[in-house]
């Protein structure tokens, strides 16, 4: 069959643009393939990264359609069925990009070296004292292992830092990749930083309170690592070791579970005052949250009063089994 694909184009310091390339393909082949069906049949300069051609190195992670994924994982049929456009002429397409939150050197390659630098921010490498030790071994139980699975098959692909809708409004956030590789340190039984890991990844906007939870590196991510769950592992170790007075982030969470498990919902009138306002002892922080609330009254889009949930009890109780649970599988 007959497959239009339209590729972007970019030189150095130049304007994208797309240009498109007709192949015979059979539904079978990878988008991978089909890149190399046009650099070696119609267009040499076409510029892409790959390596081995087998979901293990990561390399050649593009845009496709729109969506972040690995080129040669996706196939011609599959992703026809997914999302497919045509033209006129009734030829299918296939749009294929360069990943998002980097910047483009050529094509569909971007400059890499940002995506690394925020990962070393997380340190990860496994610290311990052992180390100091001659031929010691670094032993674990298969259970203490097994944890360490899911966060272990990343390839650092950069799937998840390419969707990243945070990344793209706060370029100091370290990126879900980085942090999913943290939480597989704080998990790692042979560690020996684990508190001073968590401070660290509860610094302002750069660490685990960067996230905005969109989802959308858990959709993306080819070997189901689940960034953003990994992400909820570390807010959640940090929540449990701090009070509402010790940051706004934490303040945050507790403040919105606590008011949900009061009323069923966020009682609004209360929500912006307690986190900006720290309970009434930050008066700078209730200064700088004045303006919305003058501005939501005159439009009067600021709730007077609040009426709990009538499902109140089963949200309180629904939280209070959560909470229980979490606390049963502390180590």
């Amino acid at each position: 069959m007959q497959v239009q694909f339209k590729v972007s184009r970019q030189k150095p310091n130049g304007n994208p643009y797309f240009q498109t390339f007709l192949l015979d393909v059979e539904a079978g082949m990878t988008i991978l393939d089909c890149l190399n069906q046009i650099k070696w049949e119609q267009d040499g300069s076409l510029a892409f990264r790959k390596n081995c051609r087998n979901t293990i190195c990561g390399s050649c992670s593009i845009k496709i359609n729109g969506r972040s994924a690995l080129a040669c994982k996706e196939n011609v049929g599959s992703e026809l069925r997914r999302f497919s456009h045509s033209s006129g002429d009734d030829i299918p397409e296939i749009a294929i990009a360069p990943m998002g939150n980097f910047t483009v050197m050529k094509d569909l390659i971007v400059d890499m070296q940002p995506f690394w630098d925020n990962l070393e921010k997380v340190d990860p490498y496994v610290s311990t004292n052992s180390r100091e030790i001659p031929e010691r071994e670094f032993l674990q139980t298969p259970e203490e292992r097994e944890q360490l699975n899911e966060m272990g098959n990343c390839i650092l692909c950069g799937a998840c830092y390419s969707e990243c809708n945070a990344k793209s409004v706060n370029p100091s956030f370290v990126g879900p990749h980085a942090l999913a590789k943290a939480q597989r340190l704080v998990g790692d039984s042979r560690d020996t930083q684990t508190e001073e890991r968590l401070e660290h990844y509860n610094e302002g906007v750069e660490g685990a309170w960067g996230c905005t939870r969109c989802y959308l590196c858990n959709t993306v991510c080819p070997m189901e690592v689940a960034p953003m769950d990994q992400i909820s592992k570390i807010k959640q170790q940090i929540l449990d070791r701090k009070d509402a007075q010790s940051s706004r982030s934490v303040r945050h969470r507790k403040v919105l579970v606590d008011l949900v498990k009061a009323g069923g919902w966020v009682d609004e009138r209360k929500f912006g005052l307690y986190v900006m306002g720290n309970y009434f002892r930050d008066l700078a922080g209730i200064a700088s949250i004045l303006p919305l609330g003058l501005r939501m009254l005159s439009l009067r889009k600021f709730p007077t009063s609040f009426e709990p949930s009538e499902g109140t009890q089963e949200v309180r109780s629904l939280i209070e089994a959560v909470q229980a649970e979490t606390h049963n599988k502390k180590p």
